[in-house]
């Protein structure tokens, strides 16, 4: 059996590092699109402080931060180190106390069946601070030992890589969808047919375009986020831990004095890859508001990244229904860093015919 997986983003990235591991011929076809989510990505695995409440999406989303250790093993053991991972812990804090009151029940709930997350403890404010200098004063925080950090540029190279190593073929060009006598084939960007038995859509936010030719209305949008990455000059930030204010916003480090602050949600602005003033406004506001003491941080860079946005919270992944040869998995939003690896894993069983750990009915595609 031969796939083609097209996007090399988190999820396909996955898809096809899990296949070639099973020894399966994987062909990779990705198109570098400036906005990949997975190439603006830095994010946060930490899935016991979401506010998320479905049950069964929490299930894939705990799964998913659970299957980072494993990952990450594996890599590592293919000689992949630079992955732009590392635990250094959660802080979830709030500046409204009813709101962290909640926080710090839902997080005791859910770290009760998960060992991974570690001895969650309740700092008080000078204890927070010691974690996290730049942070507001007066703000208790949970530390949660469980969180980590993602480069989702690194990440996902080295799960290429590591397919590459193990016989995939990796392709930067256009993939067009068409029918062929019932089946679904797949032409490069100059019209030459891929041979492949099996075809994985991954293509996040461009999904969409990939499978319209085909009739199918895929139901996820590009949701834009405007990314900043600032540098505090002289600080050694490698060892911070990720903070998780309890809104839709975030911070993280890196080793090079790198804050980076996250994100804006835009729905229905297209693809629109405008560094926008309002944009800029909302996510240094909210940075600033958390963590005052990044007043003096120089503005490195502003990301833009295209988030495939569904309908719901819900990954959409599996096989499409009436269309022989042909899965989908995309709709992960926010979520991606997170859930991606794992999702990518679960598709590349059900490609092969096998059990998934999960039940994932709840995610499968419709033909239209």
């Amino acid at each position: 059996m031969r796939v083609i997986v097209i996007g090399a983003g988190m999820f396909g990235a996955s898809v096809a590092y899990q296949l070639a591991r099973n020894g399966v011929a994987v062909t990779i076809i990705d198109h570098a699109h400036p906005g990949k989510a997975t190439m603006a990505g830095a994010g946060i695995v930490c899935p016991w402080a979401t506010r998320i409440e479905d049950p069964s999406w929490y299930e894939m989303y705990a799964a998913g931060g659970r299957f980072y250790d494993e990952l990450i093993g594996g890599l590592n053991g293919a000689g992949e180190t630079e992955l732009g991972y590392r635990k250094v812990g959660a802080l979830v804090t709030a500046t409204d106390p009813d709101q962290f009151k909640e926080a710090g029940e839902r997080i005791a709930r859910r770290v009760a069946t998960a060992p991974e997350a570690g001895d969650v403890r309740l700092l008080s404010a000078e204890q927070a601070r010691a974690k996290f200098p730049v942070l507001r004063e007066g703000l208790e925080a949970y530390f949660i030992p469980g969180g980590a950090r993602v480069d989702a540029r690194l990440l996902s190279a080295a799960m290429v890589r590591a397919a590459v190593a193990l016989g995939a073929e990796f392709r930067t060009d256009y993939a067009a969808l068409e029918f062929e006598g019932g089946r679904v084939r797949c032409r490069d960007g100059a019209g030459q047919i891929v041979p492949g038995d099996e075809i994985v859509v991954a293509g996040g936010a461009w999904a969409s375009q990939i499978l319209e030719p085909l009739g199918i209305a895929h139901p996820v949008k590009p949701q834009k986020g405007q990314i900043i990455h600032l540098r505090l000059a002289g600080v050694a930030t490698a060892n911070w831990p990720v903070l998780l204010p309890m809104t839709s916003h975030y911070m993280l480090t890196f080793d090079d004095s790198r804050v980076v602050v996250g994100a804006t949600r835009e729905d229905d602005s297209g693809f629109d890859y405008r560094v926008t003033a309002a944009g800029q406004a909302e996510v240094l506001a909210a940075g600033m508001d958390i963590a005052p003491g990044l007043v003096n941080a120089e503005i490195i860079e502003t990301r833009i990244g295209f988030r495939p946005a569904g309908p719901s919270v819900k990954p959409i992944f599996g096989r499409v229904p009436g269309v022989e040869g042909l899965s989908v998995g995309n709709g992960l939003g926010a979520g991606g860093i997170s859930i991606g690896p794992y999702a990518g894993k679960l598709l590349a069983d059900i490609v092969q015919g096998k059990p998934t750990e999960l039940p994932v009915s709840a995610y499968a595609p419709q033909r239209a």
